[in-house]
């Protein structure tokens, strides 16, 4: 092609010259080989709480992580002052490996996950007896979450003292999911956990990272205080009526106990959207009933006629409590097809 532009080469190409002292850009990231790794307690407005030993260190993440969430419980390398002292400020430069990730979606119909909390052992679904009501199908929920985050499970029923835990305890004979049920004694703002119910919750929980979720109001932060003497988490009162509460505790935190162990307090949830687990994989969370799913038709989705999980149910193979778990499983396939909200 010819025209006005012949007379141009490339010495023609006007060059802007780079910065004083500029470097090119790179994509080679620094290895940080010196990096000192801690794990992440708590997180608050863009700065991450660690602890390195036995000492506390205050971090911001670095430029070069992007925006890889960072959250209580990951393993991080930290470069930059690590010394814990008052007014200083490390860097955060890689997230190790995870071993597990607790994760929960805003509602059923949301794919997009959303990480509670990494490398724990243990979730701890803390459900009151009453004030509130237990409710089985947010237990199911979390059930359904800890086997997909590859935690055990672990049921705690605080208030026994308001109502007898045996109706409730029989909905899980079945899974044979552990349990231990706690009580307080005294009046008002003045009730305690009874020492011997923090003894056998405390022998549970020792030497493993163990997370505590359940609605606002059941005790978890009761409990916590009790079992970190010093955690000073806040509680409040649930309306009789409605159920609901004041969010006494508003972010995650890791709290070291005594003898050994960390306790995750989170947040009390309203529900815990299962979004970002297959539906397809639910009934192999419920071993009482998967078993029966080799009768099953193909593509069968367990919540219809020719399912083969009924009569697995009737001839008993799911034991005492195996007609309420099948309900229970299906009300969690509908409610993750949209149609239950849970």
């Amino acid at each position: 092609m010819s025209g006005r532009y012949d007379h141009l080469d490339e010495s023609s190409v006007r060059v802007r010259p780079s910065r004083k002292g500029s470097r090119p850009r790179t994509k080679d990231r620094p290895a940080h080989e010196d990096a000192v790794v801690g794990v992440v307690t708590t997180v608050d407005r863009g700065r991450y709480t660690t602890r390195v030993q036995d000492c506390t260190v205050v971090a911001m993440r670095a430029r070069e992580l992007g925006r890889s969430r960072i959250v209580v419980g990951d393993r991080v390398g930290m470069v930059g002052d690590t010394t814990g002292r008052p007014d200083t400020l490390a860097r955060i430069v890689r997230v190790e490996d995870r071993r597990t990730v607790l994760r929960r979606s805003a509602d059923d119909t949301d794919a997009v996950e959303r990480v509670i909390v990494a490398n724990a052992d243990q979730l701890v679904i803390v459900t009151a007896l009453a004030d509130p009501a237990p409710r089985e199908r947010m237990v199911d929920r979390c059930l359904v979450a800890a086997y997909d985050a590859g935690l055990d499970p672990l049921l705690l029923l605080t208030k026994a003292d308001l109502a007898d835990p045996a109706d409730f305890l029989r909905h899980y004979t079945a899974l044979d999911v552990p349990s231990v049920v706690t009580g307080s004694s005294g009046t008002g703002e003045v009730r305690a956990l009874e020492p011997d119910a923090v003894s056998r919750v405390r022998s549970l929980l020792q030497d493993r990272t163990s997370v505590l979720v359940g609605h606002s109001g059941v005790g978890k932060s009761t409990l916590v205080n009790a079992l970190v003497p010093d955690a000073l988490r806040a509680t409040g009162e649930v309306n009789a009526v409605t159920g609901r509460g004041r969010h006494t505790s508003t972010s995650a935190i890791a709290l070291e106990l005594p003898g050994g162990g960390w306790v995750v307090d989170t947040p009390g949830v309203r529900s815990f959207g299962l979004g970002h687990v297959d539906p397809g994989t639910f009934v192999e969370h419920f071993d009482d009933l998967a078993g029966g799913t080799a009768g099953c038709p193909r593509g069968c989705s367990h919540d219809e006629p020719d399912c083969a999980l009924d009569a697995w149910v009737d001839e008993g193979h799911a034991g005492p409590a195996g007609a309420a778990r099948l309900e229970s499983l299906r009300r969690l396939l509908r409610s993750r097809g949209g149609d239950e909200h849970g």
